[in-house]
């Protein structure tokens, strides 16, 4: 396994969050959002800037973390977090798909992640149908591209947990539709990552790390790595036995009253570090 982040979760700044990143020898990155422009969004003049950089550092992209389906299908009252995107219509996704393939060619980035759309209740058949059949749509445009599409469980999403993920994927037989797993976001929705893990891991391709806290309302306080309830010590385990030998990419998300974004990752990344090598 090998460690990654994703860059804006250290620093808007590119550089910034480059050279914290090369503190922890890691050779790739997830890009998202930079220099405030979510890089679904970035015009040509700035994806040359992000490149030139990127080769300055001699850093590779392992992900490209999109928006695309990140839009309502079925009624939901509530959203999550855009990360300097806005929401676009279900007319646009198939064209903002096409943007961000050609930016990921671009970048020389293999995987595109995707969404299923904003949560609105229970996995119904009918709303499995529904993303497939989108699902179907989107997968022509990555054959083509070879780029993979890596579907998120994401809590704010229609597919949150490890559950959904395989439940979902299993309609599929391609190497350029995988999973992306996100423990933490398993976490929010109640799903124990183990066995969610379990259930996802035949289609994972790329996972992200963050932690968290369950508060007495309910909801989760998202804290430095190894200081949540998420299980890492355990769960990096289970990851290694299983096999996978990809990307773990920091998704800090944590707060630490008094410390810099780049401070919390810091202390995130050297927790995962030691974790890794067989620490506590």
């Amino acid at each position: 396994m090998k460690l990654s982040v994703i860059t804006d979760e250290i620093a808007d700044d590119l550089p910034t969050a480059l050279q914290v990143a090369r503190e922890f020898n890691i050779d790739a990155v997830e890009l998202r959002t930079v220099w405030g422009v979510n890089l679904a969004l970035a015009d040509d003049d700035l994806l040359r800037r992000v490149r030139e950089t990127l080769h300055a550092f001699g850093m590779r992209v392992c992900s490209l973390a999109t928006p695309v389906f990140k839009t309502d299908l079925f009624g939901a009252r509530e959203r999550g977090e855009m990360h300097a995107a806005r929401e676009a219509d279900l007319s646009v996704q198939i064209p903002l798909l096409q943007r961000c393939l050609e930016i990921a060619a671009l970048l020389d980035a293999p995987l595109v992640r995707i969404f299923a759309f904003w949560r609105a209740g229970a996995l119904t058949p009918e709303r499995e149908t529904a993303i497939i059949e989108w699902l179907e749509r989107a997968l022509p445009y990555a054959e083509r591209a070879q780029i993979k599409l890596g579907l998120e469980n994401e809590h704010a999403c229609q597919v949150g947990t490890g559950a959904e993920l395989a439940q979902v994927l299993s309609h599929f037989n391609s190497p350029y539709l995988v999973g992306v797993w996100d423990p933490g976001n398993a976490f929010v929705l109640g799903e124990p990552v183990g066995e969610g893990f379990a259930a996802a891991q035949p289609y994972i391709a790329h996972i992200h790390i963050k932690d968290g806290v369950r508060q007495p309302d309910g909801s989760v306080q998202w804290v430095v790595v190894g200081q949540g309830e998420v299980g890492y010590a355990e769960h990096l385990r289970q990851i290694a036995q299983s096999g996978y030998t990809g990307y773990l990419s920091l998704e800090t998300h944590a707060r630490v009253p008094g410390l810099t974004q780049a401070e919390v990752s810091r202390h995130c990344l050297q927790a995962l570090q030691t974790m890794l090598t067989g620490g506590n």
